[in-house]
């Protein structure tokens, strides 16, 4: 507690001084620069920093991904994707289940289905599914997941072709604030 309160004073005293140099070196001009500066940072960073602002913005706690439920998992998925450049539109399927829909600028397409605990994964009755052109349909499926897949798990993406696993840990770290691309083989 004691090195916190240190360091805040001294960042403040540091403002003050950096102020009053500012004002004495270049006038009132500079005063009033350093003032509306000071205030844009300090509210981007209080705003930043406020749960319901960091999650519209797409950026999650470990701690608020556990509590979701699937629909609560739906939207912050297509919030992060918003925050790494995707166009998503969450919308469910005809089993009532919800899916993502995303588009890049590059025009690349993604769809995004969620596996509750103990589910199987989607379409694993059916693995002989009908090709898409890559005009109709995504050319990445993702399989959104809390806890961990299984080796059946596993097999089952490899089989199908074209699906990422998104467990618990590589979620966590995409909420937090790394990119698709960097956590799986998403362009």
């Amino acid at each position: 507690m004691l090195p916190a309160l240190i360091a805040v004073v001294l960042v403040v005293c540091g403002v003050v001084a950096g102020l009053a140099v500012a004002y004495r070196a270049l006038g009132t001009g500079a005063l009033v620069g350093g003032l509306a500066l000071l205030a844009v940072v300090t509210a981007a960073a209080v705003r930043h920093h406020r749960p319901l602002a960091r999650r519209r913005l797409g950026f999650y706690t470990p701690e608020e991904i556990a509590e979701l439920d699937v629909q609560g998992l739906a939207l912050a998925v297509s919030r992060i994707l918003r925050r790494d450049g995707w166009r998503a539109l969450t919308q469910a399927d005809a089993q009532g289940h919800p899916r993502v829909r995303a588009r890049n600028r590059l025009g690349q397409r993604l769809e995004v289905a969620f596996r509750p605990v103990a589910e199987p994964l989607p379409d694993e009755e059916a693995p002989s599914r009908a090709v898409r052109t890559v005009s109709s349909g995504p050319h990445l499926r993702l399989v959104v997941h809390r806890g961990n897949f299984s080796r059946r798990d596993v097999r089952w993406a490899r089989r199908q072709g074209g699906i990422q696993l998104i467990d618990g840990q590589r979620l966590r770290r995409w909420a937090h604030g790394i990119p698709l691309h960097r956590l799986s083989d998403v362009p």
